[in-house]
C-alpha cells in the first residue's frame, strides 16, 4: 500500500477518535461505540488506527452515533480524496470490467497527449479485439469477478476512435517480452502483431519498443500511462493508482523519458515486432 494511501487512512481514523472522544453528551469508549453501531469493537479501533478502510456507510454511522451528523460531509470528502487515488481490484471489479474500461474512457477522450509504458502487455489503445478478449478472461478468472467481457471488449475498442481525431497524439513505449507473452493463443498474437506493426507511420502514434537486449538506465517495472502530463494511471495487483499531484507526475514523466532512451522506432522497430511473429507458430 502506498505510504500517501496509508497516511491518508491514519488521518481519517485521528479525525475518528477526535470525534469520538469530543462525542455529544460526553466522551466514548470504543467498547461503547461499538456497542451503539453494532460493531465488533475491534473494528472501531481499526478504522481509527488506519488499518481498517472505512466505507461511507460506516463514515455516515459514526457520525450519527457520536452525535456529529453535521461531521459527515468533511467525513466522506476525506474518503473521497484517497480512494480517488487508489482504486482497488475488489471495489472497481465488483460490477465487472466494462464500468472500469468506461471510466477510462471518459479520462482519455479529454485528454490530447498520451504517454504510455508497457512492460508485459500491448497497449490497450492498440489492440485487437481478440486480443483483449483474452485479457479481460484471465483477469475475470484471476479475480473471480463478473463476466462482462463482450461488453468490455467493445469498451476498449470504441476508446481507440481517439487516435483518428486530429490534434491527438499517442506515445506509445512497449518492453519486447511483451510481444512474446502468449497470454492468448498464438494466433491471436499473430494478428495482433500486425495490428502493431499497421500503427507504425501513423501522425497520431508514436511507438517505441524497447529491444529485450537493450541497455536499460532504469528496471522495467510496472506499466503507466501519463495524460496530457496531468494525470498518471498506473497498475498494480491490488489496486489501480490515479495520481494527480505535480511532483507525482514529473517523476512518471521522467521515468518515460529514460524508458524512451532504450526504444527503438520506425523500421527498427518494425524488425523487433516482425522477430516476434516469426518466433511463432500459430495452428489454423
Amino acid at each position: 500500500m502506498s505510504t500517501d494511501y496509508q497516511q491518508a487512512r491514519e488521518a481519517l481514523g485521528a479525525r475518528l477518535r477526535e470525534l469520538r472522544l469530543s462525542a455529544a453528551g460526553g466522551r466514548l469508549t470504543g467498547p461503547l461505540l461499538a456497542g451503539r453501531l453494532g460493531w465488533p469493537h475491534s473494528k472501531v479501533y481499526k478504522l481509527e488506527g488506519g488499518r481498517q478502510t472505512a466505507t461511507g456507510d460506516d463514515l455516515r454511522a459514526w457520525a450519527d452515533a457520536v452525535g456529529h451528523p453535521d461531521a459527515t460531509d468533511e467525513l466522506l470528502a476525506r474518503l473521497r480524496g484517497f480512494e480517488s487515488h487508489i482504486r482497488s481490484w475488489r471495489r472497481q471489479l465488483a460490477a465487472g470490467h466494462r464500468p472500469v474500461q468506461d471510466t477510462w474512457n471518459v479520462a482519455v477522450d479529454k485528454a490530447r497527449t498520451i504517454h504510455a509504458w508497457e512492460e508485459s502487455v500491448v497497449p490497450g489503445m492498440l489492440q485487437t479485439a481478440d486480443y483483449a478478449r483474452h485479457i479481460f478472461l484471465r483477469y475475470a478468472d484471476l479475480y473471480g469477478t463478473k463476466r462482462d467481457t463482450e461488453a468490455a471488449v467493445r469498451s476498449r475498442i470504441e476508446r481507440q476512435a481517439w487516435l483518428y481525431r486530429g490534434g491527438r497524439r499517442f506515445h506509445a513505449l512497449v518492453w519486447e517480452p511483451a510481444l512474446h507473452a502468449l497470454v492468448c493463443p498464438p494466433a491471436v498474437l499473430v494478428a495482433q502483431l500486425d495490428r502493431l506493426a499497421g500503427v507504425i507511420g501513423m501522425d497520431t502514434v508514436e511507438l517505441g519498443v524497447i529491444p529485450l537486449g537493450a541497455s536499460l538506465k532504469v528496471p522495467a517495472a510496472n506499466g503507466f500511462w501519463v495524460l496530457d502530463r496531468q494525470l498518471v494511471i498506473a497498475e498494480d495487483w491490488h489496486a489501480e493508482l490515479w495520481l494527480d499531484d505535480a511532483e507525482t507526475v514529473a517523476s512518471y514523466v521522467r521515468v518515460w523519458e529514460t524508458l524512451r532512451e532504450s526504444a527503438v522506432y520506425g523500421a527498427d522497430a518494425q524488425n523487433v515486432i516482425g522477430r516476434a511473429r516469426r518466433s511463432l507458430h500459430p495452428r489454423a
